[in-house]
């Protein structure tokens, strides 16, 4: 029998492998980083019509204010503390430069929290009107990230543009994965000439130009047709051209997979092929496949975000991080001296990007017994 003696450590040899790799994942402080911010913007996706004080294509036709500076949020009035107020903001055209310039009045905008502007539906289902904060004031705005070309609240339409930039992702390396695990493991299962077959079939979607596929399917959707339904059904597309690599990846693991004992105990035992495949295969594999999600997102999310910057993706009235940098694009060298905010959408792409590498690789770690600390 044995013993555990005060101050020794109980082995880890019967503990799971998942058990093993949350463990060590926990040990990981870069790769907890990387998951906290990305739940903290899924979470700012998820309530994007309740966070964002204003609509997303909400702007004043009679008090236009083309790229409105970020207004400073004050807490002090009279030398004491206060309510939350901005400063209200006159434009004037300079005649030299031709560019509004923006400069602050003594009017005073308290903010308050909880109050009812812009309809949005949650989950695009259900409406509601209530808001986190707001100044109950239409003529005067909280521009925290400033202003698009037509006065539009920057803050808003990245929360809003959040809304498909991130699960347009997830959505389409879903499909890729699935398709990708089915199609693998049919050619490593079976081989012969269903394996010839598969691999011929994914010699030829791997030779089909991206781009010039996205542009011929844009070309041939109606004008008039919902934009948002248009590019769901491009990625759609390309998510369904895209699981080459990973069945090829698949099949390679499971050959060796196929050959082990307990999938031929299964066999003798006549198990059917789908359950040897995917009861008794295909779990040889979660590590990598989880590892997989979390860098193929990102992958996706550049694509969506080039896709609208390009103009075949989210167009107006929708908005995606990708479209909303068109404006800095259009504005040239002046986006960075004069209205650098416009920029801040690319830096949501850069940081979401960013962590679901930094989860990948902590998520890569964590089941590499090699790594293990």
């Amino acid at each position: 029998m044995t013993t555990v003696t005060p101050g020794s450590t109980v082995s880890t040899k019967n503990q799971g492998q998942l058990s093993v790799a949350i463990q060590q994942f926990r040990k990981n402080g870069v790769a907890k980083f990387g998951g906290v911010v990305l739940i903290l913007l899924y979470v700012m996706a998820l309530f994007g019509g309740f966070l964002a004080p204003d609509g997303l294509s909400n702007y004043s036709t009679t008090n236009l204010t083309p790229f409105h500076p970020p207004t400073p949020v004050h807490f002090f009035s009279n030398g004491s503390i206060s309510r939350p107020y901005v400063n209200n903001y006159s434009q004037q055209l300079n005649m030299t430069t031709f560019i509004n310039e923006y400069k602050p009045t003594a009017e005073k905008c308290p903010i308050y929290f909880g109050v009812s502007g812009e309809t949005y539906k949650i989950l695009g289902v259900i409406p509601a009107s209530l808001h986190l904060f707001g100044t109950n004031n239409p003529n005067c705005k909280v521009y925290l990230f400033g202003g698009d070309g037509l006065g539009r609240d920057l803050l808003s339409r990245t929360m809003y543009a959040s809304q498909i930039s991130l699960t347009i992702g997830v959505l389409s390396v879903l499909v890729a994965t699935i398709i990708g695990m089915i199609m693998g493991s049919i050619s490593a299962y079976f081989g012969g000439t269903v394996d010839n077959l598969i691999q011929r079939l994914i010699e030829v979607i791997a030779s089909i130009p991206y781009l010039f596929l996205v542009i011929l399917l844009r070309s041939i959707f109606p004008a008039n047709l919902n934009p948002i339904l248009v590019l769901y059904v491009i990625l759609g597309i390309l998510a369904f051209i895209s699981w080459g690599g990973l069945a090829r990846v698949v099949r390679g693991q499971l050959l060796s997979v196929r050959e082990q004992d307990y999938v031929s105990a299964a066999t003798a035992l006549g198990a059917s092929s789908g359950r040897v495949m995917f009861r008794h295969m295909l779990p040889s594999m979660t590590s990598y496949l989880i590892i997989n999600l979390s860098l193929a997102i990102p992958g996706f999310i550049l694509l969506e975000s080039g896709l609208s910057f390009l103009g075949i993706g989210a167009v107006e009235p929708y908005a995606s991080w990708g479209s909303l940098l068109t404006q800095a694009q259009e504005g040239g060298f002046a986006s960075i001296t004069q209205r650098p905010w416009v920029l801040i959408p690319g830096f949501f792409i850069v940081a979401t990007v960013m962590c679901f590498q930094l989860l990948g690789d902590g998520l890569r770690d964590a089941f590499d017994p090699r790594k293990r600390q």
